[in-house]
């Protein structure tokens, strides 16, 4: 039981140690002090975790209005804070605020929203519309399907309001009549009085012609830091907005380069720019096409962006020279939507100097003739300019929709992604997912002691089913079951019970590798003899065999009873059957025979990384072979995520899936629980029930079922510090503090104990300036937050900077100091 609580509290820290997202700056000089914050519902004033005060809402409802108060029955875990998102101001009828003594301007408006069960409320049933002075924000609008399709608790809703005319600024919720038992919520809300930050922009389709932004509002769509990362509304440039990183919303594989203002570059701003417009922070970082112009010349780079039809939308693009100084060194062309807003940009010529920001707008209109529900904004290298360089470059990007002709900016609700309907779908045929109920237990642990034992119970399940299937294997396993794709002809099939069905089932994944008949194999391991067996995992017994005589395989064999099969079965052969890489375990064929599922690889005759860092009679790895490993793991995991037409995740990056060759060469394996990347482009990540292993789970991934690549990362990081420090992830052994290894190294880190938590067999024999970077770029990999974590490209070129300090100090550092 003593374990069981470690292994649970290191989930509980996994799933709440992360910093607040929301918040905005306390004192700036350009937003007013005639600003309205409001925790709805709320009783008494509140502060976040940002040190923000929000104030109740009750004296700027209308009296006559049928509302109530209430308080969310629990508080999930991802949840920023507890003001505004745990009080709701809950309306069963029309009901309206009213704003008094706010200048004649802009407006932004903020609407904070956490579907939850409030009272006896269905969330289902809050069906509601929105409007702010005859405009239009919300129709017929459902936050829990949003919240849903988001794969997010809670969200918010910006939107920037011309003046009003004539009388005070208001907004009035109202259930909708087109659902029975439907009412209206809000959470949070802020009216904040803003510059004007729109200009007349192109309509870039028609020569010459302009709308008029001016008298028009907007929703703000996307706001990116594109080639920087995550900018919390603290640290935006006195606007209270939020900077997210673009790399989700890229095209995979063309995603360039990033870029950073070097020491001796600052960033200024021209005299006819304020500088509220973007932070510097995001002028002073950029996403360029790379250095090759032969290869720069054969694509685009390009974002995608998922919007409402029937709209025009402004697209704000920011820029900032970082490496250029003269005119047509870069020059690129603007397209939207396959379509030519500009062509040969010229930052340079825009600005006069590097380091000087400048913004364009362009307005485009999406309609819905073709179905059409997306924005592309590419980029490509000029050709007629015949520039210096064949790059492009940009540093912001911001997305607004513009209200219609009828005053409305409301467009429909989203549809959760097939991926998340499918996994629902698995959950509500009796195959709960193991870590969906850890997601919703560990919610229970913030309504109190019930959620605790829930919790509890749930993890010694998990311990004591992961007991049966090897020790030290800590698996999450997302379903129960095995999955019934084929209905109950699969289910006989497995069992032997229909062998003659096997084929038809199989033999699509039969023809992407090569097929082994089930004499073969048991000829090449000796009738599965358990002298063979060089490893047990989730999926089953692992062989050592040959093949065609002389040929080393690994076999690796199903065992029904650990029910852990059929989807890991076909994804591996679906997913290797496709790549090729050298640090990627190769899959040579399959089995499918009798009821038996066998998969066949390349023998790697190390074993697995784990092996040969504690708990083995192995000698210790120095520490060049252990950068080589880690980088050689890197570089499969970076064409994982690049290399390939789709991104794939491998989802479950730990060192027992890393395995080693006669050379201790890295290879990394066991690709039964990957996924691609999300089908939409657009949407930047994949909404899936939470697979994986303790210890190493993202806790982003964790808290909201949002995989992205960045897990992937994040796991490798936990993979760098068990490379240092030669323990588990995870030792329930261990003083409570010391449990989880990440946790315990990076506060170690902090108190500049960093050295205790080494390898004892290599301590002293690392470089103080080699330790750091390895250390610094393994905390990177453990940031909180997906967007804040380097690209597995960028921790490569970490790695092999580490590995240059450790075999040519000297050198590295004349370099460094020269600025090479």
């Amino acid at each position: 039981m003593k374990s069981s609580i470690h292994i649970l509290q290191s989930i509980i820290l996994l799933s709440l140690s992360f910093d607040a997202i929301c918040g905005v700056a306390k004192n700036t000089k350009s937003v007013s002090q005639h600003s309205y914050v409001l925790s709805c519902g709320a009783s008494i004033e509140g502060t976040d975790t940002n040190g923000r005060k929000w104030t109740p809402d009750s004296e700027l409802i209308a009296p006559s209005s049928d509302f109530t108060s209430a308080k969310a029955l629990y508080q999930d875990p991802s949840l920023p804070s507890q003001v505004p998102y745990m009080t709701a101001r809950i309306f069963t009828s029309d009901c309206e605020y009213k704003f008094s003594a706010l200048p004649n301007k802009r407006l932004w408006i903020r609407l904070h929203f956490y579907p939850s069960s409030y009272s006896s409320l269905d969330p289902a049933d809050a069906y509601f519309s929105v409007t702010a002075n005859g405009l239009t924000l919300l129709n017929n609008f459902s936050a829990s399907i949003t919240a849903e399709a988001r794969t997010q608790a809670y969200f918010m809703e910006e939107y920037s309001v011309s003046p009003v005319s004539k009388g005070d600024p208001c907004i009035k919720f109202s259930p909708s009549p087109q659902h029975n038992g439907s009412y209206a919520f809000v959470n949070g809300i802020e009216v904040i009085p803003m510059p004007d930050i729109f200009q007349p922009p192109n309509f870039f389709g028609l020569s010459g012609e302009t709308i008029d932004i001016r008298s028009s509002s907007v929703q703000t769509m996307f706001r990116l830091n594109v080639g920087g990362r995550y900018i919390p509304t603290t640290s935006d440039s006195g606007l209270s907005r939020t900077w997210y990183d673009d790399s989700p919303y890229l095209i995979s594989g063309a995603s360039g380069v990033t870029l950073e203002a070097g020491k001796n570059l600052s960033i200024d701003f021209p005299p006819n720019l304020p500088e509220y417009i973007a932070p510097r922070s995001v002028y002073g970082t950029a996403r360029s096409m790379g250095t090759s112009s032969s290869i720069n010349q054969n694509y685009n780079l390009t974002w995608v962006f998922k919007v409402d039809a029937n709209f025009t939308y402004i697209v704000r693009l920011h820029f900032c020279e970082l490496q250029f100084r003269k005119v047509n060194e870069r020059v690129f062309d603007i397209l939207l939507n396959n379509r030519t807003a500009q062509q040969s940009a010229d930052v340079i010529a825009w600005t006069g100097s590097a380091g000087v920001p400048v913004y364009k707008d362009f307005t485009t209109y999406v309609g819905d003739a073709n179905g059409d529900d997306e924005l592309w904004v590419a980029l490509h290298p000029s050709i007629l300019s015949k520039p210096e360089y064949f790059d492009a470059i940009l540093n912001g990007l911001e997305i607004f929709k513009v209200n219609d002709s009828r005053g409305n900016l409301a467009g429909l609700n989203p549809v959760p992604s097939k991926m998340l309907l499918d996994d629902k779908a698995v959950e509500a045929a009796g195959r709960p997912a193991l870590a969906g109920l850890g997601y919703e237990a560990v919610q229970g642990i913030a309504g109190g002691v019930t959620g605790f034992v829930v919790v509890a119970c749930v993890c010694i399940v998990l311990l004591n089913q992961n007991k049966k299937r090897k020790k030290g294997n800590e698996e999450v396993s997302g379903a129960a079951n095995w999955s019934p794709v084929y209905g109950s002809s699969y289910a006989s099939t497995m069992s032997g019970r229909s062998t003659s069905k096997a084929s038809s089932h199989f033999s699509n994944l039969a023809n992407l590798c090569r097929h082994f008949s089930l004499a073969e194999i048991k000829h090449g391991c000796n009738n599965f003899d358990e002298s063979q067996v060089v490893g047990v995992g989730g999926f089953g017994k692992v062989y050592r065999g040959t093949i065609d005589g002389v040929i080393k395989v690994a076999i690796k064999r199903s065992n029904p009873s650990l029910e852990q099969g059929f989807h890991e079965f076909q994804t591996e052969i679906e997913m290797l059957s496709k790549l090729r890489h050298k640090h990627l375990v190769p899959l040579i064929g399959c089995c499918v025979e009798s009821g038996e599922m066998i998969l066949v690889y390349d023998y790697m005759a190390n074993g697995t990384l784990r092996e040969h860092l504690y708990n083995t009679t192995k000698p210790p790895l120095p520490w060049q072979k252990r950068l080589e490993i880690c980088i050689g793991a890197a570089r499969g995991l970076h064409y994982l995520h690049t290399g390939v037409s789709h991104t794939i995740i491998h989802r479950d990056v730990k060192t027992t899936n890393i395995l080693l060759d006669e050379n201790l060469e890295a290879k990394v394996s066991d690709f039964g629980l990957s996924k691609h990347g999300a089908s939409s482009i657009n949407q930047g990540h994949v909404s899936t029930l939470v697979k994986g292993s303790f210890g190493y789970l993202d806790p982003e991934y964790f808290r909201r079922q949002k995989l992205t690549e960045k897990s992937d990362v994040y796991s490798f990081g936990v993979v760098l510090f068990e490379v240092l420090c030669a323990r588990p992830a995870l030792d329930a052994a261990l003083p409570k503090e010391q449990v989880n290894l990440a946790d315990w190294v990076l506060y170690c880190k902090k108190k500049g104990m960093l050295e205790d938590t080494v390898d004892p067999h290599l301590k002293w024999r690392i470089s103080p300036e080699c330790l750091k970077k390895f250390a610094d770029t393994a905390e990177k990999c453990l940031s909180d937050h997906g967007v804040d974590r380097p690209s597995m490209g960028e921790v490569l070129w970490s790695l092999e900077y580490v590995l240059q300090l450790h075999e040519n100090p000297e050198a590295t550092r004349f370099l460094k100091k020269n600025g090479r």
